[in-house]
């Protein structure tokens, strides 16, 4: 049993080292003996989402953005089969945008994203830059989750279900503090950080969605997540005691 890892346009969107959400993936799979192959898609490259397990899309600049926007227009289809199919998504930033209904820059243009979930973004005054600290239940389980934002949009989820609850930080728009969106087994978030490594619960549940869609109800094997917690932890209370 093999999980297929989908890393779109890695070249292009990678901010803030979010390409450590895909070695974070693969590496609790590998410490589990659990086999796991990525495929790297760029630019122009063929894929049949339906034949991937996990897709991971990153953020990049609003230049980077606009060239992968205009080539996952090609994709559509074959991407919403595979949502609706069951394929377990992470979207940071710029790609989180991209599965809303559009972005509205500063001087009023509307730039359609690919509508695959409810939410839209509007240009704001000024950057939510900073840590975050995320209220979230995954899987059953209350838990924190960690990471750092920067980005001036500002993200309204209209029937959407967030990731979570913000406790310190900005998250979505800064005012009504949610952070991220789910949507079926997609999971987006502003966090960079990456996410992943800091958040080693969430990790698991992209994983035990990844076994789930080939058909596999896998009894993930408990791991020693010692550091893992103390710095997420450590976190938190470095925050908290800020504010």
């Amino acid at each position: 049993m093999t999980i297929t890892v989908c890393h779109l346009y890695p070249d292009l969107l990678n901010l803030y080292g979010d390409r450590g959400n895909v070695t974070a993936f693969v590496q609790r799979c590998r410490w589990r003996d659990i086999q796991v192959r990525v495929k790297e898609i760029n630019l122009g490259d063929r894929v049949q989402f339906e034949d991937c397990d996990f897709l991971f899309l990153g953020g990049g600049s609003d230049r980077e953005q606009g060239l992968m926007a205009e080539d996952m227009m090609n994709r559509l289809d074959s991407l919403r089969a595979a949502v609706e199919n069951g394929l377990a998504v992470l979207a940071i930033c710029g790609g989180y945008q991209l599965l809303g209904q559009y972005y509205r820059l500063p001087d009023g243009t509307k730039v359609p994203g690919l509508g695959l979930m409810s939410h839209y973004t509007e240009a704001g005054d000024g950057r939510l830059i900073g840590n975050v600290i995320v209220d979230a239940e995954l899987n059953g389980l209350k838990t924190r989750l960690v990471g750092f934002e920067n980005h001036g949009g500002r993200t309204f989820l209209n029937d959407l279900t967030p990731l979570g609850r913000v406790a310190y930080g900005g998250g979505n728009n800064g005012v009504d503090q949610t952070e991220g969106a789910r949507y079926k087994n997609v999971f987006c978030s502003y966090l960079h950080g990456p996410l992943l490594p800091k958040n080693p619960l969430l990790t698991d549940l992209l994983i035990t969605l990844a076994l789930r869609k080939k058909g596999q109800n896998h009894y993930l094997a408990a791991l020693d997540d010692t550091f893992e917690q103390l710095a997420n932890r450590a976190m938190i209370d470095k925050l908290l005691e800020k504010k």
